[in-house]
């Protein structure tokens, strides 16, 4: 043996411990975990929360996914009707006074026609939440008389709608003979 050799086998006998220490799965895998866990609650509650809709995301139906969007369309147009209702009342004035006879009996009849766009509108509001609470906990998107799936297509069309669409012919035709129409 030269010296060279007989140096790296001592070299190589003291570098190694007197007790091998192996790393098997289990350590690897419990040391991974906890710091998965660590990660876990060190992420905001918002991130929980994407993970979390994300994930029921990818599990909706295409029927679902347009609900979804169907429900936050309405949301977005309840905010809509609130400002618009707010920006109402705010620019309404209490006593109309023109010395003009005419210009009075127009604004009164200008009042109250955007009063009764609002009264419109605060019903409207009444059926969004309606519809909201539809989707979110109950049936939407079922026929209240025949129990059949209303379409997608009246769905967005008519997000607040809670009857097929021929039950509402059925219903119109019924108001209209009633009408004497």
């Amino acid at each position: 043996m030269t010296k060279k050799t007989a140096s790296k086998k001592a070299t190589a006998k003291k570098s190694k411990p007197s007790k091998p220490v192996k790393k098997t799965a289990k350590t690897t895998t419990k040391t991974s975990a906890k710091k998965v866990k660590a990660q876990k609650k060190s992420e905001p509650a918002s991130a929980k929360k994407k993970k979390t809709a994300s994930k029921k995301a990818s599990q909706l139906s295409p029927r679902d996914k347009i609900i979804q969007k169907i429900k936050q369309d309405l949301i977005n147009q309840k905010e809509s009707l609130l400002k618009e209702a707010e920006e109402t009342i705010s620019s309404l004035t209490s006593e109309l006074n023109f010395p003009d006879m005419g210009d009075q009996a127009s604004a009164e009849a200008d009042r109250n026609f955007m009063l009764r766009l609002r009264d419109r509108e605060r019903m409207l509001l009444k059926k969004i939440d309606e519809t909201i609470e539809r989707i979110e906990n109950g049936p939407y998107g079922i026929c209240e008389e025949c129990d059949n799936e209303i379409g997608i297509k009246r769905l967005e069309a008519r997000p607040v709608t809670s009857l097929c669409i021929e039950c509402k012919t059925q219903q119109e035709e019924k108001e209209r003979i009633s009408d004497g129409g």
